[in-house]
């Protein structure tokens, strides 16, 4: 397993690949074009992989507030993991083909539903292809339907109000997840305001892998962290709450324990015209 808590290798999952109590999940997905996830999903996956998506399955509809990616409804979740054969005793192996971006959403949201035994398939799709493992274009098996328990866990989530309070109280050290020109406000191509929360550091959520895609080990993680202690109270964010979660998963390798999600994070944040907009280096 890497000797990682949240990661596994291909190697790993080949090994396992046909076991019992296990659901493969393709998560693939590109921002801009929705439908180009399922696209290479039927074009070929993992054997025995389902396929869940970052918009219709991920996420929940759009409104006014919560962002452009908001948490979907856990019991509509819960039923669509159930019907893959997921109930909360199978292990659940994530996987992408966006660095591990997707992948880490579902493990953050079955985790915070409650379920422990998922993690994140190191590389992604297009790695595991050329490695020379198998890869299917086939109609996927039915599955035998299962019932998913929700058992959320509130501690892992944190409001707009919650952000609000770490930044005018320091609560919480907030931890912006976006590449730097985008937290500093230079340049802004997806949301309406550029800029980040006011006090936030920024971390950007690609630097928790290595240059070859692959995930970096815990101590790697912890050198990314090094201005922050290990009992410090952690907010994450990033444009609406996607991306923030492989820094997530990177923290808990790091051995940090009290972090949170802003599941709304800066299209939520801008989308309360009295909330405040930093630029520039913190």
């Amino acid at each position: 397993m890497l000797n990682m808590r949240n990661i596994v290798s291909m190697k790993w999952l080949l090994a396992r690949l046909y076991e019992d109590q296990q659901v493969i999940v393709d998560c693939r997905f590109q921002l801009g074009d929705p439908t180009a996830g399922r696209k290479a999903y039927e074009a070929g996956y993992i054997p025995g992989a389902a396929y869940l998506d970052l918009e219709a399955d991920l996420s929940g509809p759009v409104g006014e507030h919560g962002g452009r990616h908001p948490l979907p409804d856990l019991d509509v979740l819960a039923g669509k993991l159930g019907s893959l054969g997921i109930d909360n005793g199978v292990r659940v192996v994530a996987y992408d083909d966006q660095g591990g971006a997707m992948a880490a959403r579902l493990w953050w949201l079955l985790r915070y539903m409650g379920h422990e035994n998922v993690y994140v398939m190191d590389q992604g799709f297009s790695a595991w292809k050329n490695a020379g493992f198998p890869v299917t274009d086939a109609t996927p098996p039915l599955r035998v339907p299962k019932k998913f328990v929700v058992r959320r866990k509130p501690g892992m989530l944190a409001s707009v109000d919650d952000v609000r309070q770490a930044m005018r109280e320091g609560t919480d050290r907030l931890i912006d997840s976006r590449e730097g020109s985008r937290y500093r406000g230079e340049v802004e191509p997806i949301d309406r305001v550029a800029g980040h929360i006011p006090g936030a550091i920024n971390r950007f959520w690609k630097d928790a892998l290595r240059e070859d895609g692959t995930w970096k080990d815990g101590e790697a993680q912890r050198a990314r962290f090094a201005d922050l202690q290990p009992d410090d109270r952690l907010i994450v964010y990033c444009g609406s709450g996607v991306t923030a979660c492989p820094n997530v998963l990177a923290l808990e390798e790091a051995g940090f324990r009290n972090v949170r999600l802003y599941s709304g994070s800066w299209s939520d944040w801008i989308s309360y015209s009295e909330n405040p907009v930093a630029k520039g280096e913190e």
